[in-house]
């Protein structure tokens, strides 16, 4: 019985011995291991290890993921022209060095954190101090990251972290300034509008204008082609008239008194006062002589 309570005692040992000094470390860790409080290795690769049991030895988890500090509150800086901006940035971070990192923030990461925030935003600052608002809002956007990355790398560098990539998500006047922008750019959408407003309108009349005056001219010239037209015709028409009745000048009185009597009698309430005798009543007698005997034939 003694012997077997010994044995049992003794396995309870072993499994604690065993349990004490193995451990794993995952793949999305680091392990650092200590001995009497002070950094006696740091363990990058995946897989089971050994160590001592405690108090000679203990081991301590470190993510080396990459991590993301996004806070929700956008900061204020005031630009080289005096006026305050809303810049809102986030960053990619992970560690790079296990035993500084420790030594540093003590493996705490909302230490590492908000320390990582301090130097941003003193980057950041710095940055936005030498800059107009238009050339961080638009123009030199770019180069503001770029120099603020420079610059956070090598302050997170000596407590033992990686920047990753840095950004900056919106920047924005504060809401007092935001007004004063907002009219600024609808006067000046006005201006410019009214601008081309009255361009159109001096640009439409002088193509009114124009219009016009091509349509008097086309007129009358088309008036002018007209009246030569109907001049040549008449012209013709005449020359067409004398020819045929020159050829029987009698008859062509006759059917110019045929005319003359059927204007003049349109109508069956027409009166004419005129002497019987008139010449205008030749051809209503008889014998209007031969040549209109003839015509009449």
């Amino acid at each position: 019985m003694n012997r077997l309570i010994s044995l049992i005692i003794g396995a309870f040992i072993i499994i604690w011995l065993l349990s004490a000094t193995i451990f794993t470390v995952d793949q999305r860790q680091f392990a650092i291991v200590f001995a009497l409080g002070e950094v006696k290795q740091v363990i990058r690769e995946p897989g089971l290890h050994f160590k001592l049991p405690p108090p000679f030895q203990n081991v301590i988890y470190l993510d080396k993921r990459i991590l993301t500090i996004d806070t929700g509150d956008a900061d204020r800086f005031i630009t080289a022209e005096k006026k305050n901006i809303l810049v809102d940035t986030f960053v990619k971070w992970r560690i790079a060095d296990p035993r500084l990192y420790f030594i540093s923030l003590g493996g705490d990461e909302q230490r590492a954190q908000d320390r990582m925030s301090q130097i941003v935003k003193a980057a950041l600052n710095e940055e936005i101090t030498k800059r107009a608002v238009r050339e961080v809002i638009s123009g030199e956007r770019g180069k503001v990251m770029t120099a603020l990355q420079v610059k956070v790398e090598a302050e997170a560098k000596q407590i033992g972290l990686e920047i990753v990539d840095i950004r900056l998500k919106r920047v924005d006047y504060v809401e007092q300034i935001n007004n004063s922008v907002y009219d600024r750019m609808k006067s000046e959408r006005v201006r410019v509008a009214n601008e081309l407003r009255s361009t159109g309108s001096a640009e439409s009349e002088k193509i009114r204008a124009d219009a016009d005056r091509q349509r008097t001219v086309i007129l009358a010239e088309a008036y002018r082609d007209a009246e030569k037209i109907r001049g040549e015709g008449d012209a013709k028409a005449s020359q067409i008239y004398a020819q045929a009745f020159g050829q029987n000048p009698e008859f062509y009185k006759f059917y110019r008194s045929l005319e003359a009597y059927r204007a003049s009698f349109k109508d069956r309430h027409d009166v004419l006062v005129v002497d019987p005798n008139s010449e205008f009543f030749k051809y209503f007698k008889n014998g209007g002589g031969g040549s209109v005997s003839g015509a009449k034939k």
